[in-house]
């Protein structure tokens, strides 16, 4: 399993970075859409739709999703105020986290528009992100912050971890372990952020850092709600299309929320 994972990692790691660093971005949209196909595929999954008509039309409705909304004015100044929902949703599914699982379960048709929100929004946050002056350089920060809360909890949770964070939904996490995560983050917003995105004022670095461990805590969120979701549904992972690692959902289900909390963060701060 380890091997698998090791292997499939060398593999698509460095497909990411070419395609960060090099493609235009309209073109990286267009990959990512791919990508975001089936993200769409293995939430069906969540929704415990089986025919493969239904899950069939929920990719067209996904692609159709997904080519408006690059097309509409949410691609531009629009995407400010459109992401604003989308973050305050992430910010408030922790209050389903305590009663799990009682209240893991969520409706059919919510989830519908649920997965659609997620996918567009993410996709078009990463995008914007790659659109902006050294946008590579501004996104591949945002990714590795993301890598940086999950390393961050893994070697602090080993180390020091006595207290479950969400015992019912992911029980090797553990609160130790998340401020541990949160500790790495809040450096390489200081460090890298203040590099990245050219700050020089106290100030300006000081925001960088508070923004930084905002969007950990949605990280954090984004692991554990797909967790949830899984474990209301009786899934042990969201695919098999990644040997070693399982689906796309559970290798993206930090960045679903950390990006668009990032955007967000980056234009209501003056930051970008």
């Amino acid at each position: 399993m380890l091997m698998q994972r090791v292997l499939t990692a060398l593999v698509l790691l460095p497909l990411l970075l070419a395609l960060v660093w090099f493609a235009p971005t309209p073109w990286l949209y267009l990959a990512l859409s791919a990508v975001g196909l089936v993200m769409a595929w293995e939430w069906t999954a969540f929704m415990r739709l089986t025919a493969p008509l239904q899950r069939a039309g929920y990719l067209l409705l996904t692609a159709a999703v997904l080519a408006l909304v690059w097309f509409s004015p949410i691609n531009g100044p629009g995407l400010t105020t459109a992401l604003i929902p989308v973050v305050l949703i992430w910010l408030i599914v922790p209050l389903r986290f305590r009663g799990f699982p009682a209240n893991g379960a969520v409706s059919t048709p919510l989830m519908v528009v649920a997965g659609q929100l997620m996918i567009a929004s993410t996709l078009l946050s990463i995008a914007a992100l790659h659109a902006l002056p050294n946008g590579p350089i501004k996104l591949l920060f945002v990714f590795f912050l993301v890598f940086a809360a999950d390393t961050g909890a893994y070697f602090a949770g080993r180390r020091f971890g006595k207290h479950k964070l969400a015992p019912n939904i992911s029980p090797g996490k553990t609160v130790e372990g998340a401020i541990g995560g949160l500790v790495l983050c809040a450096l390489w917003g200081g460090v890298a952020g203040s590099f990245a995105f050219g700050l020089h004022s106290p100030g300006a670095i000081a925001l960088m850092v508070v923004l930084s461990l905002i969007v950990a805590v949605a990280s954090i969120i984004g692991d554990l709600t797909e967790s949830m979701l899984k474990r209301a549904v009786g899934l042990k992972d969201s695919g098999h299309i990644l040997p070693g690692h399982g689906g796309i959902l559970d290798r993206v289900d930090s960045i679903v929320a950390a990006a668009p909390t990032m955007l967000l963060g980056l234009r209501l701060c003056g930051l970008v």
